[in-house]
């Protein structure tokens, strides 16, 4: 099967995300990048070779347009590119009644030029609300909370670091629509540490235990995991936290944590390249993301 060729429309994180994701896709090419003519027309390394232009007709062939421009902006290039008869894949990320007006009027624009466009294949809209749906089905009768950069505490992340093996910490946590604390706890282990038994290093059973028994904790919901680096993840500082808790209703024990780190345009990204796939599959209008095509 030949390889699509894909145009990126804009070249900011997304952009660049999107490109660098082409590089490693045996089934989509890059065959070019389009820029406003105020932008610089050659792209850094590793992407010297790739054409830049400042209009789409000036490429050779183009089968789909990734749009990866400003939200305000982004109805504006759709509409000229679904004239042209150009599919596209787009992930503004817009809200409420807002979305759906975009939506809309990205759907009569497709139809009325019976090209095919795929809508919200980002991170947020298209794969979070996924998640949220999948939770909302497994527990139908419960809360779920959501936070995108839950707060650091300071005192508690000290304490963590002081318990033995513990080479870094954060501390952070979030408050659901009741006021009920929730505490996450990131730590990194000292390597070559020996637990009490002497038989490896610090377990994170053995900082759960030690939390418990400390009084900043006590009483409180704490949940600890491990990472690499506490530095990068404090560089990074972006993240989920997403936990639906069912009700007495539900059963005992039902709840779903979804708890990630994670850089958002390159998630948007290899959403829109799965996306972008499925174009010679789809009958003209617009069609919004889903992981089942």
């Amino acid at each position: 099967m030949a390889k699509l060729n894909i145009v990126v429309i804009g070249f900011g994180r997304v952009g660049r995300a999107c490109a660098m994701a082409l590089r490693n896709t045996d089934y989509l090419a890059l065959a070019g990048v389009v820029r406003r003519p105020v932008s610089p027309m050659k792209l850094p390394d590793p992407f010297g070779k790739i054409p830049v232009v400042t209009h789409i007709r000036d490429l050779k062939r183009v089968d789909v347009a990734l749009i990866c421009v400003p939200a305000e902006i982004v109805l504006g290039v759709v509409r000229e590119l679904l004239q042209a008869e150009i599919p596209i894949v787009e992930n503004a990320v817009l809200e409420g009644p807002s979305l759906e007006t975009h939506y809309d009027a990205i759907g009569n624009a497709a139809r009325h030029h019976h090209t095919c466009a795929i809508v919200g294949a980002g991170w947020n809209p298209g794969m979070l609300p996924l998640f949220e749906r999948a939770f909302t089905t497994l527990i139908p009768d419960g809360r779920t909370k959501r936070t995108s950069r839950p707060g650091a505490s300071l005192h508690h992340t000290e304490m963590v670091e002081n318990i033995e093996g513990i080479k870094g910490a954060l501390a952070t946590e979030m408050r659901d629509g009741q006021g009920q604390l929730t505490r996450y706890v990131y730590v990194e282990f000292a390597k070559n540490v020996k637990d009490v038994a002497g038989s490896g290093r610090t377990s994170l059973d053995e900082v759960e235990a030690a939390l418990a028994a400390d009084p900043l904790f006590v009483g409180e919901q704490t949940r600890v995991f491990e990472v690499e680096s506490i530095a990068a993840l404090e560089e990074e500082g972006r993240g989920i936290l997403l936990e639906r808790t069912g009700t007495e209703r539900t059963g005992a024990h039902a709840t779903l944590l979804l708890e990630g780190r994670f850089d958002v345009a390159t998630f948007a990204a290899r959403v829109m390249l799965d996306a972008a796939q499925r174009i010679p599959s789809l009958k003209p209008g617009a069609h919004r993301y889903s992981l089942w095509g």
